[in-house]
C-alpha cells in the first residue's frame, strides 16, 4: 500500500520521532507525576528483577562470563537494593522541603519543591550492564520522568533481554528502549531532551555534552579515568594484596572505579609482589583462564588493546597473551534464536535480530602485574579497563601525590597505610570523584555516599536520594500572603535612610521565626 509504504520511509529518515512523541505526550497529561504511579512502575521494575533472575544471570555470562555469584553481588543485588530503597523513602523524598527565611518572608511559604524534569535520556556502558541501566533508570522512575532507555550494543545479550523483556513490566505509554550503535545513538541525540545521563568513556561523553548543549540539555556524566592507589611504607602486604588484588580483578578489570596503578617505594613493591602471587593464586587458582571467578574480556578489539599494553614496563606477575594461552574460541548466543528484524513491543523502535557476527570469541586475559612502569608509557596515558596492574616507584607520599595531581581528576582514589594520618593527608591534599581508605570501591555499596566524577571523570552523581534529586528539579517557591500591603510597603520607592535600613535588615539571611 502507498501509505504504508510513504509510513516506512517516514520511520527509517526519523526512527526515534514518533516514540518520542508518545513519551511526551504522555509525560504532558501528568500520568507519571502521582506518588502511586511511580510507586507501581517502582515495584514492576523488581518483579522484572525476581521474574527473570536465571535469564538475566546467563545474559551477564554470555556477555561478560560472570559467574552467577558476581552477578547476583555486582548487578542484580545492588539494582534491586536501590529499587527497595525508593520504594520506602519516595513520599519523604518527594515532599516539599521547607527553608528558612528572612524577616521581609516570615508571613510567607518557602520551601522547594521537587519536580520531574520530563522527557530523560539514560545511555548505558557494557561493563556493568544491567547495574548501570537500571540504578539510573530507577532514580528517573521515583523522580516521576519518562525515560528513553539505550542500553550498550557491545553487551549484546543483555541488551536483547533489556529490549524484549523489560518493556513487558512498565508502562509503555512512558518508557521505551531503543538500540542500535554509535551512529543510531547520535541520530537519537540530535533530539531534544529534558536531561541526559551518560556512562562512559571521556570521549564519548564530550559527544554526548556537545549534543546536550545543543539544546541547553542539562547532563550527568559519569566516566572515568585513572584512578590512583597509594601504598605506605607502613602497612601489612598481604592484606593490601588481597584488597587490591580483589578489586582490581573483579570484573576482569572492566571496573570505571577500580585502582588503576599503584604508587610505592621499591622497598614496598618487593613486599608487595610476593603477597599480590599469593592472593591471585588464591583467587583464581594455578590456571586463572579455567577459574570460574575470573570473567573475559568484553571483545577482541578491547583484548588487543589491552595485550597492547603489556610492551609497558616489565611483566612481574600473569602477562600471558599468545594466541595459544589467550583461551579465544567462538561462543554462540544461546539465549535467543536467529530472528530477522523485529519491533519492540508497543514502541516503533527498531530491535535488531542477532546477526550472524553475534557468535563472538570469549577473550580471557590472566591477572597481570607490571613493574618498572614510566609515567610517560601508554598504561600510565590511557584508563586500562582491563585485568593489568601496572606498579610505579616513588620515594614517598609527597612524590606520591606530585603524580596523582599531574593526572586528571580520576573518579575514585585509594590510599593504604597503618597511619591514619597519611590517608587523610592523601584525602586532603587530593581530588577525587570518590575516595576510600584501606579498601576497594566499597564505597560503591552506600546508597548514602553519591556516585560522581569531578572534571575529566565527570559531572554529577548519582545512587540512593541522590539519584532522585539528580533526575528532579528543585523549584525554588515562595507563596506570598495576598494582604498585609502596609507590612509589604517597606519594600516600595521613594527611599529615605530610615526605610532603607529597615529594608536591608528585613532581608538579611537568617533561621528566626516569628510564628
Amino acid at each position: 500500500m502507498p501509505g504504508g509504504r510513504a509510513a516506512w520511509q517516514d520511520l527509517r529518515m526519523d526512527p526515534f520521532e514518533d516514540t518520542l512523541r508518545r513519551l511526551r505526550e504522555a509525560f504532558s497529561s501528568g500520568l507519571t507525576r502521582p506518588a502511586e504511579f511511580r510507586a507501581a512502575q517502582l515495584k514492576a521494575l523488581g518483579c522484572f528483577l525476581r521474574d527473570n533472575r536465571q535469564l538475566l544471570e546467563q545474559a551477564l555470562e554470555q556477555d561478560l562470563r560472570k559467574s552467577a555469584a558476581e552477578s547476583e553481588i555486582s548487578e542484580i543485588a545492588m539494582a534491586q537494593g536501590e529499587i527497595d530503597l525508593a520504594l520506602r523513602n519516595l513520599r519523604a523524598w518527594m515532599k516539599d522541603e521547607k527553608v528558612s527565611k528572612n524577616l521581609a518572608t516570615q508571613l510567607d511559604s518557602a520551601f522547594i519543591h521537587k519536580e520531574p524534569f520530563g522527557l530523560v535520556l539514560i545511555i548505558a556502558p557494557w561493563n556493568y550492564p544491567l547495574n548501570l541501566t537500571l540504578v539510573p533508570l530507577v532514580g528517573a522512575l521515583a523522580a516521576g520522568n519518562c525515560v528513553v532507555l539505550k542500553p550498550s550494543e557491545i553487551s549484546q545479550s543483555t541488551e536483547r533481554v533489556l529490549a524484549e523483556v523489560l518493556p513487558r513490566y512498565l508502562d509503555q505509554s512512558c518508557f521505551a528502549v531503543v538500540l542500535g550503535g554509535p551512529e543510531e545513538t547520535g541520530r537519537l541525540l540530535e533530539h531534544k531532551f529534558d536531561y541526559i545521563m551518560f556512562t562512559g568513556s571521556p570521549r564519548v561523553g564530550k559527544i554526548v555534552m556537545a549534543a546536550a548543549s545543543k539544546h541547553l540539555t542539562p547532563v550527568t556524566l559519569e566516566l572515568g579515568g585513572k584512578n590512583p592507589c597509594y601504598v605506605d611504607n607502613d602497612c601489612d602486604p598481604q592484606t593490601v594484596a588481597n584488597r587490591v588484588a580483589f578489586f582490581r580483578y573483579f570484573n576482569t578489570g572492566q571496573t570505571c572505579v577500580a585502582p588503576d596503578y599503584v604508587l610505592c617505594s621499591p622497598e614496598t613493591q618487593e613486599r608487595l609482589l610476593p603477597a599480590l602471587q599469593n592472593a591471585i593464586t588464591r583467587f583464581y587458582g594455578e590456571d586463572p583462564k579455567s577459574s570460574p571467578n575470573l570473567g573475559r574480556i568484553i571483545n577482541e578489539k578491547h583484548f588487543q588493546r589491552l595485550r597492547g599494553l603489556l610492551d609497558c614496563g616489565r611483566v612481574a606477575i600473569g602477562g600471558q597473551s599468545d594466541e595459544s594461552e589467550r583461551y579465544i574460541g567462538p561462543r554462540p548466543c544461546r539465549l535467543f534464536p536467529r530472528t530477522p528484524r523485529a519491533w519492540s513491543p508497543g514502541s516503533l523502535v527498531p530491535i535488531r535480530g542477532p546477526s550472524p557476527g553475534l557468535s563472538r570469541p570469549c577473550a580471557r586475559a590472566a591477572p597481570t602485574v607490571l613493574v618498572d612502569v614510566q609515567d610517560t608509557e601508554p598504561v600510565m596515558q590511557e584508563e586500562i579497563f582491563g585485568p593489568i596492574l601496572p606498579i610505579m616507584n616513588v620515594r614517598g607520599l609527597d612524590e606520591a601525590i606530585d603524580v596523582i595531581s599531574r593526572q586528571e581528576k580520576p573518579l575514585a582514589l585509594y590510599a593504604f597505610s597503618n597511619s591514619s594520618q597519611v590517608v587523610k593527608q592523601v584525602l586532603a591534599r587530593t581530588s577525587s570523584g570518590g575516595f576510600c581508605g584501606n579498601d576497594g570501591f566499597m564505597h560503591m555499596t552506600l546508597t548514602s555516599l553519591p556516585l560522581g566524577g569531578v572534571g575529566a571523570s565527570g559531572m554529577g552523581s548519582y545512587h540512593g536520594k541522590f539519584s532522585f534529586d539528580t533526575f528532579s528539579h528543585h523549584r525554588a517557591c515562595l507563596l506570598c500572603r495576598p494582604g498585609m500591603e502596609k507590612i509589604y510597603s517597606i519594600r516600595y520607592p521613594p527611599y529615605t535612610p530610615r526605610r532603607l535600613r529597615m529594608l536591608l535588615m528585613a532581608l538579611e539571611p537568617r533561621s528566626c521565626t516569628l510564628l
